[in-house]
């Protein structure tokens, strides 16, 4: 497969729908050149593509953030076209309407999130892909006056049993003008041949040898390059500059104010970066009174108490759930109650924001890393007074996405720095730029209370959390889509915890922090789970049972996640002696149609210095498409998780983030990182998400696996702040 990410300009021509049918097909030219001397390519479905000389390509709209999507994408044509997947060219699709999904009573998207890829293309893309060969089989058909059932496709040919053959590429405009059949069903697992088995990702090689174009390799003629310091203090703005020195400088063209912001447009990111180092721009505070951490901990640790609004359960009635809860801790013989809590967390993708812009009064071209495509356009053509379709947006190959790029700040930044001058523009954020002034993973505090009767056995159970709505700053909201009320996504797993725990009372208390917060990979699941894993533990530790065992029964009417428990038991040999001097530690995640569950295996020395052995991980995600892209999701989502629940904390002294680069924001080494031994569970359910779901287990793994080291509860992240060391495992 040969992966195209940075979309050159298309002109789509000719199009029509087809008699008798719904077939719309485009005609593909890339320039008018092409167009006088070739044929045009017939784009079917509006998604699949044949060229003349018969190479198949197909649009996505998903953005590769390094999650394998792509890949999987082109093994689905593949399988269904019977070709050799890497014979499949994947290109962006246009950010254009009928590239969008579109649902009954939203807006249209051109989004990547959610672990939505796989999932989506396997409902979406295996169908259409599957329509299309049959198209071409029908098309065969009637031009030799044989049945359907006569003929079939290998290797982008079309033969009949009496040994005829046609190319794909000369049936391919009959087939343009079929009625589209309504009935047909993607090849049944058992006849795979490509999707189901572990295949490497075809855009590695393209970044390993250079040749992959990220948004800051991004080259025009012309090319100006702006950098940009933003007010330190969250909600502040830019009250005055001194530009005169500062575009004098050798390389500098312009110094540019924004309403909290200053940037330097200069012939290079070095002379940007002087300039921007040179000026002294003061800034304003806002309104609301510059925090501390500090202060922010302790209004929510206030808020958590009395949360506001309660989540019932679908045909649940208040008096009624609350009733039942009160009645189970009344009947209680033990009581438990503890805070958990989890710090602000930056992305730290290894490229930070950049976009690329080019404004003339005629539209805007932008060539971004971003995972909203949609809302690029939309934002920019509103911004810039434009009509939509005048708004090009390619998107580039990006350096790591994480939920950050979902925003689209940087995206506007660059449009707004653009239209003053009339050449384009790349805008780079420095590393600390990125770091500090970007959108936080939230802080919350957890409390949670359980009722345990004599056995030990859960009577009630309460879960509440405080923590920021991300959906009061996430542009989505910002620029007009609306959403409900109250923002669930701080209790993410909460609300569908699969123990069966009677008694359960789950609450929120959203509570704005004055900060910036969006998604990051896994939301609200990486403080959820943290705070339930843990307290699951505590709850078996006052029931005198083992933690699995505990689990075990509370799962006993949940044989999907019960499997995964036992297999991961079973891997790591939970039920027989850790090594002399080794403690261990369970954590699981339900959510996206996956069940992962994780056994961390530690050492921890007198002196509290941890050293982590291994990592046993086992997922349950539905099919499959591409074992090989799971395991690498589980492997990458638990060292993500890893960094963050050991060292990643963002904090904030006088309204300003604290943590500005990786010496004072680490990463785990190499050295530091645990063997990793990820097991796929066979299953029949349907494709889940794997980008996120390994990532919520770690920190309460390693937290439980530290409690059975040391005796030590900590409830806090990040967990080597709390007088822990953690050393090399090589």
């Amino acid at each position: 497969m040969r992966t195209v990410l940075a979309l050159s300009r298309r002109g789509f021509i000719g199009t029509m729908l087809a008699a008798g049918g719904s077939v719309l097909f485009y005609m593909n030219v890339a320039s008018q050149a092409v167009a006088a001397s070739s044929p045009a390519a017939i784009l079917l479905n509006g998604w699949i593509r044949i060229a003349p000389n018969g190479s198949v390509s197909v649009f996505s709209r998903t953005t590769e953030l390094g999650q394998g999507a792509l890949t999987s994408l082109a093994l689905i044509v593949a399988e269904e076209l019977e070709l050799d997947p890497a014979s499949v060219t994947i290109e962006m699709a246009p950010v254009a309407e009928e590239f969008m999904d579109t649902t009954p009573d939203g807006p249209a998207y051109y989004v990547t999130w959610a672990s939505e890829s796989s999932r989506d293309m396997d409902r979406r893309m295996r169908k259409v892909a599957a329509t299309v060969r049959a198209l071409l089989l029908r098309a065969a058909a009637q031009t030799w006056g044989v049945t359907d059932t006569e003929c079939s496709a290998h290797n982008g040919i079309v033969r009949h049993t009496g040994g005829r053959t046609l190319s794909y590429a000369a049936l391919a405009p009959m087939a343009a003008t079929l009625p589209v059949p309504q009935d047909i069903e993607p090849k049944p697992r058992a006849n795979w041949r490509r999707l189901g088995h572990a295949t490497a990702r075809f855009d590695i090689p393209a970044k390993v040898d250079g040749s992959a174009v990220y948004g800051v390799d991004v080259k025009r003629l012309d090319l100006l390059v702006a950098t940009i310091a933003q007010c330190p203090i969250f909600g502040g703005r830019l009250k005055s500059v001194d530009a005169g020195a500062v575009e004098k400088m050798p390389g500098v063209k312009k110094v540019f104010a924004l309403e909290d912001a200053v940037a330097v447009i200069a012939t290079g990111y070095w002379p940007a970066k002087r300039g921007l180092d040179r000026l002294r721009p003061v800034w304003q505070a806002g309104e609301r009174k510059a925090a501390d951490t500090g202060a922010q901990y302790a209004l929510l640790r206030q808020a958590v108490q009395s949360p506001k609004h309660l989540f019932l359960p679908e045909g649940a009635q208040e008096a009624e759930l609350l009733t039942a809860h009160d009645a189970g801790m009344a009947a209680a013989t033990t009581h438990l109650d503890a805070f958990y809590d989890v710090p602000f967390l930056a992305h730290a993708p290894m490229e930070p924001m950049n976009a690329t812009a080019h404004v003339t009064p005629q539209g805007a071209e932008l060539w971004v890393p971003t995972q909203f495509q949609s809302l690029v356009r939309e934002v920019v053509a509103e911004i810039l007074g434009l009509p939509q379709e005048k708004v090009i947006v390619h998107t580039t190959v990006v350096g790591g996405g994480f939920g950050r790029r979902v925003e689209i700040d940087y995206a506007i930044q660059a449009a707004k720095i653009a239209r003053h001058v009339e050449q384009p523009v790349k805008l780079i954020w420095s590393r600390e730029e990125d770091m500090s002034r970007g959108y936080f993973r939230p802080m919350a505090v957890m409390q949670l209370k359980a009722g345990l009767d004599a056995q030990g056995q859960p009577t009630a159970f309460s879960f509440a959390a405080a923590c920021p709505s991300i959906m009061d700053y996430t542009s989505e909201r910002r620029h007009g889509v609306t959403e409900e009320e109250v923002d669930h996504y701080g209790l993410a797993n909460a609300r569908d915890w699969p123990y069966a725990v009677p008694g359960q009372k789950i609450a929120l208390a959203s509570t704005d922090l004055d900060v910036p917060v969006t998604w990051m990979r896994s939301v609200g699941s990486v403080a959820s789970v943290f705070g339930l894993e843990c307290f699951l533990d505590e709850m078996a530790a006052a029931a005198k049972a083992d933690p699995i065992a505990y689990r075990r029964h509370l799962l006993r009417h949940r044989p999907r996640e019960l499997a995964v428990v036992e297999k991961v038991a079973s891997v790591a040999d939970w039920d027989k002696p850790a090594a002399m001097g080794r403690h261990r530690g369970f954590g699981m995640n339900v959510c996206n149609g996956s069940v992962v569950a994780q056994i961390v295996e530690i050492e921890v020395s007198p002196q509290r210095a941890v050293v982590l052995h291994t990592i046993y991980c086992v997922v349950d995600c539905g099919i499959a498409l591409n074992p090989d892209t799971v395991v690498a999701q589980m492997e990458g989502g638990i060292i993500f998780g890893l960094s963050g629940a050991l060292f990643g904390e963002i904090s904030l002294k006088d309204g300003a983030a604290v943590q500005k680069n990786f010496d004072s924001y680490p990463l785990l080494t190499l050295a530091q990182t645990p063997k990793i031994q990820v097991v796929i569970l066979p299953s029949d359910a349907p494709v889940g998400g794997v980008g996120e779901e390994a990532v919520p287990p770690v920190a309460p793994a390693v937290a439980n696996a530290l409690f059975a080291a040391t005796g030590q509860r900590l409830r806090s992240l990040p967990l080597m702040r709390q007088g822990l060391t953690l050393v090399d495992r090589i």
